[in-house]
């Protein structure tokens, strides 16, 4: 399963920054080097040790890592949903993201205006969840219009429906996001066709100064308060060290670089595993002489699902899965003498999946 985030933000924050450092860096694997699908969407690896210490143990003809898609939605402005700027075309890009990525700017520079003459990451916040509640306000309107004549007919299920729409439409005209709206799972399936954008959910970006990196500023604590009943993260980054990071090659002088300012890692690392943890997603590992590859699954999976994502036939015709330990393969150095050492395991269809797992699946169609 393929991840794929939007980039959000009002002009003048550090989005297009952010972006086009992403585009600019250089994936560590030939396999997949970062790609232009179109003008505003681009692929990269995502980084992971484990698939080095693999490559090193089984010395296989290629090595693949599991990928991320980052969209750049550009366009939002005030009046988004009305079509202002590139408004209807770029929110329905949104429409079709898994999470989207808020870039908030948390810095000061004369030389770059603000859209609204000052730093305040709440109202540039605020602007942009106006605009998205907007565009679901009326989405949920088109659906209540569509449903309301059943409803009225005395249909159970339009009623239900309706009772639903009505709960979601309130919400939204409170200006909040459908994401803070606690709801059952029939509730869920009413709105489900239409991929409400706030529904969604988010990591802030508080794009911050250099200086800021590690600490952060009065605007980046001004806007983690105000989120903090949100399910959402805020990760400090900074897209002009990110563009600088996006110029180095050389992986010892991207090391060096980052350790110059006290960094264990990019900002852009640190959205991906944000991301991954928001999303629930975990990371299985297929390992062999022809590959070693990585695999994106949701947390919670059974064994077949995983298998599923391989190929189909995995998971209808699936017998078994047979589970390696990376410290194991470590400890041992084969597969061979994992086996000896019993160290293998062999599970069912109930396993559940956990990160970091070496698989191989047994099936039959």
């Amino acid at each position: 399963m393929g991840l794929r985030c939007g980039i959000v933000g009002l002009p003048n924050v550090g989005k297009s920054t952010l972006f086009n450092a992403i585009s600019n860096a250089k994936a560590e694997s030939a396999n997949y080097p970062f790609c232009t699908i179109e003008p505003n969407v681009g692929v990269i690896t995502v980084p992971d040790e484990r698939l080095q210490i693999l490559e090193e143990l089984v010395h296989p003809e290629r090595v693949l890592p599991t990928v991320i898609e980052f969209v750049d939605i550009a366009g939002l402005v005030k009046g988004a949903s009305k079509g202002e700027g590139l408004g209807n075309k770029f929110l329905a890009n949104i429409r079709e993201v898994d999470a989207i990525i808020h870039v908030v700017r948390c810095f000061e520079d004369p030389n770059i205006v603000h859209v609204a003459g000052q730093v305040d990451p709440i109202s540039d916040k605020e602007i942009i969840d106006t605009e998205l509640q907007l565009k679901d306000l009326e989405s949920v309107d088109k659906k209540i219009q569509k449903v309301i004549r059943t409803a009225k007919s005395g249909d159970a299920k339009a009623k239900k429906e309706m009772a639903a729409l009505e709960k979601y439409k309130a919400h939204l005209e409170s200006g909040q996001n459908v994401r803070s709206l606690e709801v059952t799972e029939e509730e869920k399936e009413a709105v489900e066709d239409l991929k409400l954008l706030t529904e969604k959910p988010v990591i802030y970006a508080a794009n911050v100064d250099e200086d800021s990196m590690l600490t952060g500023n009065q605007y980046s604590e001004v806007l983690k308060e105000h989120v903090k009943n949100e399910n959402a993260q805020v990760v400090l980054i900074s897209a002009s060290i990110e563009a600088q990071i996006a110029e180095l090659t050389d992986p010892e002088e991207k090391e060096m670089f980052l350790s110059e300012y006290g960094l264990q890692e990019s900002g852009l690392n640190k959205l991906i595993r944000a991301s991954y943890d928001l999303l629930n997603l975990i990371t299985y590992f297929t390992a062999g002489v022809k590959e070693v590859r990585a695999w994106t699954i949701q947390k919670g999976w059974r064994a077949p699902q995983a298998a599923g994502v391989i190929h189909t036939d995995f998971e209808k015709g699936f017998i078994r899965a047979e589970v390696i330990k990376l410290e194991d393969y470590q400890k041992y150095g084969s597969e061979a003498k994992i086996k000896e050492a019993g160290k293998m395991a062999v599970e069912g269809k109930e396993y559940v999946v956990q990160d970091g797992d070496i698989m191989h699946f047994r099936f039959n169609v």
